[in-house]
């Protein structure tokens, strides 16, 4: 009698191991499921659309359980089962055409629409930033800002006869080493795994894996603060979990135990709370690349900004040069007579407005990490000395020197070139 129950078990469950048609999935609780029940079923949302049919307010709690939901049931029709989509990446292809176009009509709605997407795109950030949630939004609007403003280049301006082909060949080549850069600055920052763990580096299935236990285990946890990738110079809750130093030989770098990773972490390694896992010297988590920027990545996202900086000035100076003639391009910004005469050149212009917020943005940021690369000091190091006031404030703060490893300013961007090539051994200074 004992031997046939694992036979019952075994057939019990051999309706599980099925393998799935293309539209169906197994959902957030474990069961199978199917895409065209992606509205049965779903007592948080017919509660909402009750109460807000009669006009009583919603909770929190419930909505968040609805967008949980639709996250979950959003999925499309793939092989051996519908692959989820994340929700964070429809907005920016929706809406980012719309606004432009909308934008294009007249110079006042253009200026309307302008102004209100950054102020859109930082209620967002610190929405997410709060809530310390990874989201796939920023990266979905870089790119397919990239993108949408090669094509309206490529429908709108280039027809003009203005750009010749080694111009185009050009802002080409750029936006592919864009693209390129952006590849090579998502991989692995730095991440720090558990000693007793194998010395196989991390595919990006497990990196995957970790970041969403690690989001699991410190959400609504009082752990390390990742500062933004928008490198906001305000104050940050501190980290109040145990640390200790490793007392050894001189030769030894302060180390800290981090409790929420279960292993001991070296100087200038944080942890992050939003991919949950600890990296080796952190600089920020960039919401653009939707990853840490750490020891292993840092060159290529400093790459990545100066190549996007360059491509996207040279983009701007063709396109204002093709829509307004016999013009410099800082005068054609403010006053390019009979631009919205034509749709055509006024659509070229908004998104030569557009090019210039996102580009003004991401300059600022680059000069942050310029400054703080010339001085050996990391972001999160930055908005440590500003709370704990320990770091040394110049021009206006933006400039913030902590003393603790800066070497001069060759050597520091000498020890930056060499980053991930080999462990760097701090002075005898850095360690107490």
């Amino acid at each position: 009698m004992g031997s046939m129950k694992p036979v019952k078990t075994n057939k019990a469950e051999e309706p599980e191991l099925e393998p799935l048609c293309c539209c169906e999935y197994i959902d957030r609780n474990g069961e199978k499921n199917h895409v065209a029940a992606c509205l049965c079923d779903c007592q948080d949302l017919d509660e909402g659309c009750d109460r807000w049919i009669t006009c009583k307010s919603v909770q929190p709690e419930t909505c968040e359980r609805i967008m949980d939901t639709i996250s979950d049931r959003l999925r499309i029709p793939w092989l051996r089962g519908a692959k989820k989509v994340n929700i964070s990446i429809i907005p920016p292809l929706v809406l980012l055409p719309v606004f432009l176009r909308v934008a294009s009509w007249h110079f006042l709605l253009g200026g309307v629409v302008l102004t209100s997407l950054p102020v859109l795109a930082l209620w967002y950030y610190y929405l997410t930033h709060r809530r310390k949630e990874q989201t796939l939004f920023f990266l979905s609007l870089g790119l397919f800002s990239l993108g949408y403003m090669y094509y309206v280049f490529l429908q709108e301006v280039v027809p003009k006869g203005r750009v010749g082909p080694t111009q185009l060949a050009l802002l080409t080549c750029g936006l592919f080493l864009i693209l390129l850069a952006l590849y090579r600055a998502k991989k692995n920052p730095g991440y720090l795994r558990n000693p007793a763990s194998n010395d196989r580096p991390l595919s990006s299935g497990q990196t995957e894996c970790l970041t969403r236990k690690g989001q699991e285990k410190t959400k609504g946890f009082p752990g390390a603060e990742s500062s933004g990738s928008l490198n906001n110079r305000t104050l940050k809750d501190e980290p109040k979990g145990s640390s200790r130093v490793l007392v050894g030989s001189p030769t030894k770098v302060k180390e800290d135990w981090c409790a929420k990773c279960q292993l001991v972490r070296p100087a200038r390694a944080w942890h992050c709370r939003i991919c949950g896992i600890c990296v080796r010297r952190m600089d920020h988590h960039c919401v653009w690349i939707n990853s840490c920027v750490g020891e292993s990545n840092h060159q290529a996202f400093i790459l990545a900004l100066s190549i996007f900086l360059l491509t996207s000035a040279y983009g701007i100076t063709l396109t204002l040069d093709t829509i307004c003639r016999d013009r410099s391009v800082f005068t054609a910004l403010f006053y390019c007579p009979g631009v919205y005469a034509d749709y055509s050149s006024a659509l070229s212009f908004t998104c030569v407005w557009y090019s210039v917020i996102i580009t003004a943005g991401m300059a600022y940021i680059f000069l942050i990490q310029l400054i703080n690369i010339s001085y050996n000091v990391t972001e999160r190091e930055v908005q440590q000395a500003l709370r704990q006031k320990t770091g040394r404030r110049l021009l206006c703060g933006l400039i913030v020197d902590t003393g603790q490893y800066n070497r001069g300013f060759l050597r520091n961007w000498y020890q930056f070139s060499t980053l991930g090539a080999h462990p760097f051994h701090h002075p005898a200074e850095d360690i107490v």
